[in-house]
């Protein structure tokens, strides 16, 4: 194999789109809009991932030897991170449990998309199941994190595959979940709900005429989507940022940028009552799957949640013939809505061994709970047909 170099670069900008992309969404690989240089360009050239956000860009180059980081074979999305907003798979509690022990967790190395608990691959090669070159990413990785002495590497959201491959280079294992909608070659939504309990059914169609009463009409805008109705979702993303956590990590010029040079991947779906838009979420458009990311409103109208960001991306996958519906973080509540438990893994490289044995030890029982948490689930609460007539009664629903 001929000699390969790692670099680190501090701006997306540094190395051209297509040279990312040709690694980040190569040929026969699932496009995955989060590893698209314009949606990573955007986080970085509007302000909203910086060092003065936590966020400071360390992304991984592997180039050959003597090319340059246009000539790339693989690159790695990483972070060098203060905090640990903003990632959804939550650390916080060893951060403080190795700060009480007398150690400095921050800085550490996060790998991962900015803000966005959606799987994709994160050891990004030119050639898919390059596992030579995923080594070489992953080792560089770990290697930063010695050089400039950070407690961490966590890579999230990972692939079940390149989570497996992880443990050879010395990283613990994680499993956490997510509810997904798959389409079963559903040609209408009524199909769909055929295949739900009675129940279920009769309670999806029961949400679904209260949300849009009061002439509360929906929109989907993909493509072109103006600056008004941007400054529109812009306003319900704030409410809900504000309500929930106090500082939104988005800002405003963000969703300009995306919305130029990607707004065919994008899919608003906005909510208008009496001449106004009152409602909205974004949702990103993959070759296979939908990602819901965002949601909020300006006035509260019963079921207008579900409808906006479950049933109506529901009704997109199935008019665009996508393979599932990735409804993002939390939500047992999407159960009932059709949403399934799958799980989601992350990888974790600890440099002190006294935080590495006991977090290994707390992991290893976070996967057993995990698992039997999704086989009980899918065996009891499920609400197709035929897991919910199998199941003893009906009363213990999660809704």
């Amino acid at each position: 194999m001929a000699e390969r170099a790692a670099r680190i670069l501090q701006d997306i900008g540094a190395i051209d789109a297509s040279a990312w992309n040709r690694c980040a969404n190569p040929a026969g690989a699932e496009y995955n809009p989060f590893l698209d240089h314009r949606f990573l360009h955007a986080l970085e050239a509007s302000g909203s991932v910086t060092a003065d956000t936590g966020w400071q860009p360390f992304h991984v180059v592997l180039s050959p030897g003597d090319g340059s980081v246009d000539e790339a074979i693989g690159v790695v999305p990483m972070y060098l991170k203060s905090h640990s907003r903003g990632e959804f798979v939550f650390d916080a509690g060893w951060a403080d449990a190795f700060y009480r022990a007398g150690g400095r967790y921050y800085p550490k190395l996060q790998v991962s998309i900015p803000f966005t608990p959606a799987t994709g691959r994160r050891l990004l090669t030119a050639t898919i199941d390059d596992a030579e070159t995923e080594d070489q990413l992953l080792a560089a990785a770990v290697t930063v994190a010695k050089q400039i002495e950070v407690s961490s590497v966590h890579l999230t959201f990972l692939p079940e595959a390149q989570w497996r491959r992880a443990v050879s280079a010395g990283c613990l294992q994680r499993v956490d979940t997510q509810f997904h909608w798959l389409n079963d070659n559903y040609a209408t939504f009524d199909d769909f709900l055929k295949q739900l309990s009675s129940k279920k059914r009769k309670n999806i169609r029961r949400e679904r005429r209260e949300a849009l009463a009061g002439d509360i009409t929906i929109e989907w805008l993909t493509g072109t989507i103006t600056e008004a109705q941007w400054d529109a979702f812009y306003g319900f993303y704030l409410d809900t940022g504000n309500r929930k956590w106090g500082t939104p990590y988005l800002n405003r010029e963000f969703f300009s940028r995306i919305g130029e040079t990607m707004g065919d991947r994008i899919l608003l779906i906005m909510c208008k009552r009496a001449g106004r838009y009152i409602a909205g979420a974004i949702n990103f458009i993959g070759d296979a799957a939908l990602f819901g990311r965002n949601w909020g409103c300006i006035e509260d109208h019963r079921f207008l949640h579900f409808e906006a960001c479950y049933y109506q991306a529901i009704d997109f996958a199935i008019a665009r013939g996508l393979d599932r519906v990735e409804a993002g973080a939390q939500g047992a509540h999407k159960l009932a809505r059709g949403y399934m438990p799958k799980p989601t893994y992350s990888a974790h490289w600890i440099r002190d061994p006294r935080l590495r044995d006991a977090v290994d030890r707390y992991l290893n029982d976070e996967r057993r709970y995990v698992a039997r948490d999704i086989a009980y689930v899918e065996e009891r609460h499920s609400p197709f047909r035929q897991h919910a007539d199998s199941a003893r009664g009906d009363g213990d629903d999660l809704i």
